[in-house]
């Protein structure tokens, strides 16, 4: 049977400019069995390599004690924990508020020279979007937002992973019989961001305008030259798929 695993992490995000990296901070999980049920929980701290000390922006939002991440342990400890706690499941899948916990793990997994296998065969679901769908709206909302129009109370702090958690399990066992588990998803690293893919979907809108039969190398050579790195071999190869399915739409 397969378990519900509810995730959500807290990341020392920051106001300001830094070409450090982002950190998981804190991990929380909840596990629902197959009739959702909660049955156990998983939270942790962990001691970022990089600004060890949290700023008052990250100390607000979350009320993370910096004496606590002082006695924290590292990512590998704490991500090997969480593992470990993981399988303890015979099946699972993972569920988030939206893509950003996932990334962020897969990244500092990359980051500390660990095997990222695990984290890219895993599967899980968006909750955020299974919302959206499930409300037929298309602006993004929190977990407390969801919880409010479902008229739920909820309850632990904003901010903390394993009571965001909580709540998140909340709003999954409310509209769980509305959800398409068909549109689970795996990680996929994505090189291009989204004003590159624009830029892409401009210039086929644009030589259509002009009767000029889309073609690759017109892309290149007309709109994204000198604009973007023509030489990041994975970028273009991204790009170049998305022009493919733009020409086909």
């Amino acid at each position: 049977m397969t378990d519900y695993i509810i995730l959500d992490i807290e990341f020392n995000g920051r106001k300001f400019a830094s070409d450090k990296p982002m950190e998981v901070i804190e991990i929380g999980a909840v596990r629902l069995n197959a009739a959702l049920e909660q049955v156990d929980e998983f939270s942790a701290l962990i001691k970022p390599v990089y600004f060890a000390k949290l700023n008052d922006f990250i100390k607000k939002k979350t009320g993370i004690p910096q004496e606590s991440i002082d006695k924290a342990s590292g990512f590998r400890k704490v991500i090997g924990d969480f593992v470990r706690w993981l399988d303890r499941s015979e099946s699972f899948l993972l569920v988030t508020w939206g893509g950003e916990d996932l990334k962020r793990i897969i990244y500092d997994t990359r980051m500390h020279q660990l095997n990222d296998a695990y984290w890219m065969s895993a599967s899980y679901f968006d909750l955020l979007k299974g919302f959206l769908r499930y409300k037929k709206i298309t602006n993004d909302v929190s977990v407390e937002a969801a919880l409010a129009d479902l008229e739920i109370t909820p309850e632990g702090s904003a901010h903390r992973a394993l009571d965001d958690a909580r709540m998140t399990s909340e709003v999954f066992k409310a509209i769980f019989d509305q959800l398409d588990f068909n549109l689970k998803q795996q990680f996929k690293d994505v090189y291009s961001n989204a004003k590159e893919r624009r830029m892409v979907k401009q210039a086929v809108r644009a030589m259509r305008a002009q009767k000029i039969v889309p073609q690759w190398e017109l892309v290149v050579t007309h709109y994204l030259k000198d604009k973007l790195p023509l030489d990041d071999t994975r970028k273009m190869n991204e790009l170049q798929q998305y022009f493919a399915a733009e020409i086909t739409n």
